[in-house]
């Protein structure tokens, strides 16, 4: 035995079978690098990606460099804010460079969106550190804060408000069931709100109401009245995350974790009496509030408070990642983008519309029913009055979510329709067609289409008379199924010189349903020059 097993090694060595080679390492997990240049501080979080599409935070860094330091008063960036910001990019794309990431990428909210030489600190940027910043719309800056949220926390079955308080603005987010309903930016930063109101310390009564009012103000110039009380209000930012620490250190004596940290509304406005009845130097001294932002929490909280008395909220949770996780989610989504096959095109983008109607928990039965007569009497009508091809699909898209507003409330639910249609994701059409959809949807009901309307107004000429003749005839649709009972069977229409006649099949009398859609003709016959007359045979069953 030990013979035999000499002599097999020795051809092993002298050019015998070869060994089996090893499979190739697999490629280390791509690196991606976060940088949030704020108003009052910049933040930088590097990330190795998980095959999950998650991520593991390598590192994180911080500076308040108070970018937004005068700007309000002068318009501009100040020399020493923008020289040590400028500083403070290049070390951390040098931590960055450090763990090897594929890619940086930087964004700037507020201060630069805002200042005159905002563009000037983007090419220094650029041509110092060689870092490409982004500017934000405030809207993207909002969505950026949601996708954190939406993420993270489970947003089904609750009314909610996001909230990301920085220093030169708020952002809000207004969310039904994890569906966007509201998007606003409010003027109320930290920074903003301190260098403009905040002129005695501790603040004096005169002052405090100055500052009460002017947020006041705001919320209701911008926001106007909320569609909802939201059950709960995820806050980001440092405000929220200093709040959250002051909270746990004197409820718990350690702080554990920000994050889902729940604060009442109580706790809130005691916070809020203590900080601006306190002076300065004995603020910093304040457990769980960072000494360097002693100086605008006043404010801040204050933005907090007045917008949870606003919003009807009771509580508070705070998600301390913010706007930098969803710039890295995002960065994450357009890696695997690229990295992998491009999705299939939508086959059919009404699944796209019917998963999100769906999403919104609305009626399928009844949208369905009117969404097949509204593009039948869509298709008998295109010849007569040369509608344009393409308002099939806006037509059918509109019927199908006209009701998903109910999700809100029932009062507005078509105005509400045009907000969530406005933000809802609807993969496979352009933003120009979503938003005739949402128009259409808008104006299912109560009172016709009106330039004095800013959602009109901003269509064209012929945007808005497509809008009409499609409203027009999704009202008279809706009607034909007033009941809630899919009792028609068909439509068939003749048109002849100012007159549309209507031919129903339905298993039934719809009597109840011919007397609305009759009531609910009046936009169709302006919209179209034409008298609209209803009769209906029964159809077998």
């Amino acid at each position: 035995m030990v013979s035999a097993t000499a002599q097999t090694s020795v051809p092993a060595a002298t050019g015998g079978a070869a060994p089996t080679p090893r499979p190739p390492a697999a490629p280390p997990p791509p690196r991606l690098a976060a940088v949030d240049i704020g108003t009052n501080s910049m933040r930088l979080v590097v990330a190795e990606v998980q095959p999950d599409g998650s991520y593991r935070v390598l590192d994180q860094d911080r500076e308040m460099t108070r970018l937004g330091r005068g700007l309000y008063a002068s318009g501009r960036i100040g020399d020493g804010s923008m020289e040590q910001s400028l500083q403070t990019l290049g070390r951390m794309k040098a931590i960055a460079e450090g763990f090897g990431v594929s890619e940086l990428r930087a964004i700037a909210t507020s201060a630069v969106r805002e200042a005159a030489n905002g563009r000037d600190f983007v090419r220094e940027a650029w041509r110092r550190c060689r870092v490409r910043i982004e500017i934000v719309p405030a809207e993207e800056e909002a969505r950026l804060a949601f996708r954190s949220v939406s993420r993270h926390y489970d947003l089904s079955d609750r009314l909610t408000a996001i909230v990301d308080i920085g220093g030169g603005s708020a952002e809000v987010i207004l969310a039904a069931g994890g569906v966007v309903e509201q998007v606003v930016s409010l003027p109320l930063g930290a920074v903003r709100l301190s260098e403009r109101y905040c002129k005695s310390d501790p603040l004096r009564r005169k002052h405090w109401k100055a500052l009460r009012r002017a947020i006041d103000d705001t919320i209701d110039e911008k926001m106007g009245k909320p569609p909802f009380a939201a059950e709960v209000m995820i806050g980001s930012g440092g405000t929220f995350t200093n709040l959250a620490e002051m909270a746990q250190l004197e409820r718990d004596g350690k702080v554990v974790h920000a994050r889902e940290y729940a604060i009442s509304r109580a706790e809130v406005i005691r916070f809020l009496d203590r900080l601006r009845e306190t002076p300065l130097d004995a603020r910093r001294q304040i457990a769980g509030l960072n000494p360097r932002r002693a100086d605008i929490m006043v404010a801040g909280v204050a933005a907090i408070a007045r917008l949870m008395r606003r919003l009807g909220t009771q509580r508070v949770l705070v998600n301390d990642r913010g706007v930098r996780d969803g710039v890295l989610l995002s960065m994450i989504d357009d890696l695997y983008g690229t990295a992998s096959p491009p999705r299939a095109p939508v086959a059919d983008r009404m699944d796209v519309v019917r998963r999100f109607a769906r999403k919104c928990h609305s009626n399928e039965r009844h949208c369905e029913q009117v969404a097949t007569v509204a593009v039948s009497i869509f298709d008998a009508l295109r010849d007569a009055y040369a509608l344009p091809a393409g308002g099939r699909d806006i037509l059918q898209a509109a019927a199908l979510l006209h009701d998903i507003g109910y999700l809100i409330n029932h009062e507005k639910h078509h105005k509400h329709a045009y907000h969530l249609i406005m933000h809802g994701d609807l993969r496979g059409f352009s933003s120009r067609e979503i938003e005739l959809i949402a128009n259409v949807a808008r104006y299912h009901r109560r009172a016709p289409p009106k330039k004095t309307h800013a959602n009109f107004a901003r269509l064209d000429r012929g945007e808005r008379r497509l809008v009409r003749r499609l409203s027009g005839v999704l009202r008279v649709a809706d009607g034909l199924d007033r009941a809630h009972g899919q009792v028609l069977q068909g439509v068939r229409c003749r048109v002849g010189d100012g007159w549309v006649r209507m031919l129903v099949r339905a298993t039934r009398d719809p009597a109840i349903e011919l007397e609305d859609a009759k009531r609910k003709a009046v936009l169709f016959e302006r919209a179209f020059h034409a008298e609209l007359t209803l009769t209906w045979s029964r159809a077998r069953k």
